[in-house]
């Protein structure tokens, strides 16, 4: 609650020193903030029947009683978040849209955690919202589909409702990429207001079984010219294989859509997922898909923050690795290590710490390695170098603030660290680099000011934390931007965000 107080109150006021006439030189992200996911599936020819297909604005807008606009859905309430509800405010939806469609697919933990964290929120639609209704939503959506965060987007999906096209379209495919598609094909079939493509509506009658349906509406599409000589050619070998046997596998597709993909994997013909959008990682995190496979696809979901660690542990910790490299190696270090934790074996703790947390950094997971192990490892008491690594692995985690406040630091470095986990004002060390001191400065007392002032003073702040959210996710920010970035999530009340974000920046590569 003390969050939502400090965040209105900053919404309203904003400090003097940072008041400013004009808004600062933040340049927006390059690009026009109108473009989709080019690997979304065909799957519908024409608009629902109750959806308007002009995107002019009509002089006078009418609301039924009780409707929630779409722009206005989300998952996650203000007692779980601490937002306000009016966090966008006075933004423009196309400022909005653009500076979310700019957060990075994988960065700094932290900034993914809050980024995510914002677009599920229930938050009102801008009040300066421009263009099309349902642009901002669809832009929210479209993130966490690009971070392959399938979870959450079906949970925004969910209640929304599919009812808009578009969402329809990404219900389709999320369905289809986890392997729950018997929900969007129902609604295909139930509701004459759905127009599906043939290639949709041949896939959904071929799981239903109706082959003779979809053989017919292949030659359908194929006479009209609604299906592509390559789309032919794929459905026909979907629909009966046998007839292709001894025939040369298909090319790869350039284009590749859950749709065709889901196509080419009943066929047998797996497309390699190494290259391809992270949402298409999650076909490989089953076991059909080879141990070798599972165990990328865990990793790079895990980077993005789409997946939870544990399920992450649960896959690199299957097998045995039965061959040498860098994977490998990392596997086994960290197999290693985690039978001497749950073992409880503190001398071999001490050996197999050092060889993880080096493998685990090299692979740029170490806050979810911190999540797993940091309370197991401070159950042991551990000295020596092996203490100092478990005190790191200990502030990286969600508790490093009751982890710090049993620490003694044994380096400046360290204290420095310590002191930002506990909120305290933080010195750098003699000698410390621009980005450490950078880092420091945002943790004194009082809070320095801040770039961000004139979009707080002009009811921008959510717009504010998005453009420092890209700030402190950039590997070479500017240093002067990295604490303002800090102190703005500290100044509004987000300080267990900006101590993360912090402790996140000082103790990982």
């Amino acid at each position: 609650m003390w969050i939502r107080a400090a965040l209105i109150l900053c919404a309203v006021t904003a400090p003097l020193a940072a008041q400013e006439a004009a808004p600062p030189d933040l340049a927006l992200p390059e690009g026009d903030g109108l473009s989709t996911p080019d690997w979304l599936s065909d799957t519908l020819t024409r608009p629902h029947a109750d959806v308007a297909t002009s995107v002019d604005v009509p002089d006078i807008t009418v609301t039924p009683l009780g409707a929630v606009a779409l722009d206005g859905v989300g998952v996650l309430p203000t007692t779980i978040t601490g937002l306000p509800r009016g966090l966008w405010g006075q933004s423009e939806t196309d400022t909005l849209v653009r500076l979310i469609q700019a957060q990075p697919l994988q960065g700094l933990p932290a900034m993914q955690a809050f980024t995510q964290t914002l677009v599920l929120a229930e938050l009102d639609p801008p009040a300066g919202q421009t263009g099309a209704e349902g642009r901002l939503f669809l832009a929210r959506l479209d993130m966490l589909l690009a971070r392959g965060a399938l979870d959450p987007a079906q949970a925004l999906i969910d209640r929304a409702g599919p009812a808009n096209p578009e969402v329809f379209r990404r219900w389709f495919d999320v369905g289809l990429l986890t392997d729950h598609v018997a929900r969007p094909c129902a609604a295909m079939e139930a509701s004459p207001d759905i127009a599906p493509t043939f290639p949709a509506r041949i896939f959904c009658l071929s799981r239903s079984g109706d082959w003779a349906a979809a053989a017919l509406s292949l030659g359908t599409g194929a006479a009209l010219g609604r299906i592509t000589e390559d789309e032919a050619d794929l459905i026909a070998r979907f629909l009966d294989p046998e007839l292709f046997e001894g025939e040369d596998p298909l090319p790869p597709d350039p284009a590749i859509t859950p749709l065709r993909f889901q196509m080419r994997v009943a066929l047998g013909e797996r497309p390699d997922t190494t290259d391809l959008p992270l949402a298409f990682a999650h076909a490989d995190l089953s076991p059909l898909a080879g141990w070798r496979a599972q165990v990328d696809a865990a990793e790079r979901l895990m980077r993005a923050g789409a997946i939870e660690p544990t399920q992450w542990l649960a896959i690199a910790t299957d097998r045995v690795p039965s061959a040498s490299g860098a994977v490998w190696d990392r596997l086994r270090a960290l197999q290693a290590f985690d039978t001497a934790i749950l073992a409880g074996d503190l001398a071999e703790v001490t050996r197999r710490i050092g060889p993880a947390a080096n493998a685990i950094a090299e692979a740029h997971m170490e806050v979810a390695f911190a999540e797993l192990y940091a309370e197991l490892l401070a159950r042991l008491p551990l000295t020596s170098e092996a203490a100092r690594l478990a005190r790191r692995i200990a502030l990286l985690s969600p508790d490093y603030e009751r982890a710090a406040q049993r620490m003694a630091p044994d380096t400046a470095m360290e204290r420095l660290a310590v002191d930002i986990a506990r909120g305290l004002p933080a010195t750098p060390p003699d000698g410390a680099d621009g980005r450490r001191r950078a880092i420091a400065a945002a943790f004194t007392a009082p809070l320095p000011g801040h770039r961000y002032g004139w979009f707080i003073e002009n009811d921008r702040l959510g717009e504010a934390l998005l453009r420092a959210a890209l700030v402190l996710s950039a590997p070479e920010a500017d240093l002067d931007d990295l604490t303002d970035a800090l102190v703005l999530f500290r100044a509004v009340g987000l300080e267990d965000v900006a101590r993360r974000a912090a402790l996140q920046l000082l103790l990982t590569g």
